[in-house]
């Protein structure tokens, strides 16, 4: 898989991780690679209460790290009002909403492109057809070596 595409089911799988803790209004900003932005996306979502907002971040850490990613640096969890986690290729940010109105990285990055997150998900994701193929592989020679065996013991 090329660069982009693992770049793209990263920031995927952390959208799908906001969205299961029912973050609110997910966005998704790419960012244009001469406007001296340090990073190519960044995932923005809120979340209604401290609670919250560590839960979504949480979630994004541990689907990321179950990708074999591990967050670069992390900023304001124990505060949660703006919880920062930087992946290098793309950063994520959950707000509270009075943070994100406040701070408005919308506007600030106004130069970058919108995208919503349907566009980052919308290709199948071959990892869980990689996944499931190796289980099956492995199932299938473990079946084989127990046959062996078995037919071993007979001999014997």
């Amino acid at each position: 898989m090329k660069k982009k595409d693992d770049l793209k089911l990263q920031v995927s799988e952390a959208i799908l991780a906001c969205q299961d803790k029912q973050a609110d209004n997910v966005t998704v900003l790419e960012l244009e690679k001469d406007s001296g932005a340090f990073t190519d996306y960044f995932v923005m979502c809120s979340g209604t209460n401290s609670r919250q907002i560590q839960a979504i971040a949480d979630a994004v850490d541990e689907r990321l790290e179950a990708l074999g990613m591990r967050v670069t640096h992390a900023e304001g969890y124990k505060q949660a009002e703006w919880v920062l986690l930087d992946y290098v290729d793309f950063v994520v940010h959950v707000f509270s909403e009075k943070a994100r109105q406040f701070y408005d990285l919308e506007r600030l990055w106004k130069s970058a492109r919108r995208l919503e997150p349907a566009e980052l998900m919308a290709k199948p994701k071959p990892r869980r057809a990689t996944i499931a193929k190796a289980m099956a592989t492995k199932s299938a020679t473990g079946k084989a070596a127990a046959a062996a065996k078995k037919t071993r013991k007979k001999k014997a």
